[in-house]
């Protein structure tokens, strides 16, 4: 960063009451708006098993996703899920879906394992939400239990800034804004050094047991300390941050963790994409590479 003001010759002067009368621009223009509610209708499907999760393999997705298969993986039968692909073109503002999630953000679950539904939007509502369910991955009480807490919420605090802030600016907006840049990069390099001070002393961010406050974060800051999102590894020194990248890598081996990467993923290795999951037996028979479709972006 430099101490020299920026110079823009076109410099924008806010109207005395903002309209929207122009796309915002960026790679996302086509379904940002300024306002909620459905824009067409459309059913959810609905599954055979306890949870029906719409999503897709974003980091807020990834985060649920992953916490189902660790439920799995340590015994909770009870945690069985289906998987439905909601691609954020536009499905999002479905009537079904936003009946479900009235912000029209994915994930969004229904929890049917009981006599009456319940939905549970925002991916760390949903995490606490599974937890306290099935009694796992959340300290009961304690200091532990609000260790745990304080890095989940500390996570869906600082991540817009790192998504909506720095990515948006860096990689998705139609111009690059030198300010604009240079405040972001400032802010995820900091949120970094965060999490690197407290990965020093402990194994995992709420002490020596792994939680739903790795899983939420992960996702988020171990994809970004690998440079697997916005291209920007180099550009933030992501490799200076040791106690990060070795949080990283141990969570990356997790077999949980790489099946739960997998769900409603569309993009990258076919092999790696499973577009809906409705059986644990779709990770060995329903992967893009094994029905022969073609991967989607």
């Amino acid at each position: 960063m430099t101490d020299a003001p920026v110079n823009d010759s076109a410099e924008y002067v806010p109207p005395k009451v903002w309209t929207w009368n122009k796309e915002s621009g960026g790679r996302f223009a086509a379904i940002n708006r300024p306002i909620a509610g459905p824009t067409h209708e459309a059913e959810l499907p609905v599954g055979r098993h306890p949870f029906q999760l719409y999503s897709l393999a974003t980091p807020n997705g990834v985060k649920v996703t992953v916490m189902f298969e660790e439920l799995l993986a340590a015994g909770h039968s009870g945690a069985e899920y289906d998987a439905w692909l909601i691609k954020i073109d536009g499905n999002q503002f479905g009537s079904g879906f936003v009946a479900v999630n009235p912000n029209s953000k994915i994930p969004a679950l229904m929890d049917r394992s009981g006599p009456t539904p319940i939905r549970v939007f925002e991916s760390g509502a949903i995490l606490m939400h599974l937890a306290e369910k099935f009694g796992a991955f959340l300290p009961t009480s304690g200091p532990a239990r609000a260790e745990c807490l304080s890095w989940l919420f500390w996570q869906m605090g600082s991540a817009p800034f790192l998504g909506g802030g720095f990515g948006h600016f860096y990689a998705y907006a139609p111009t690059k804004i030198e300010y604009a840049i240079d405040r972001y990069a400032m802010e995820v390099k900091r949120q970094l050094d965060v999490l690197n001070r407290r990965l020093a002393d402990n194994e995992y961010l709420a002490g020596n047991e792994y939680t739903i406050a790795d899983m939420a974060t992960w996702p988020w800051y171990g994809a970004l300390a690998k440079g697997l999102v916005y291209g920007a590894g180099e550009f933030l020194s992501v490799h200076e941050y040791k106690n990060v990248q070795r949080w990283t890598d141990a969570i990356a081996k997790r077999p949980a963790v790489k099946r739960g990467r997998m769900v409603n993923r569309i993009s990258g290795d076919p092999a790696s994409q499973l577009h809906e999951r409705h059986d644990a037996s779709d990770f060995e028979t329903r992967t893009q590479d094994k029905i022969g479709e073609p991967p989607q972006e």
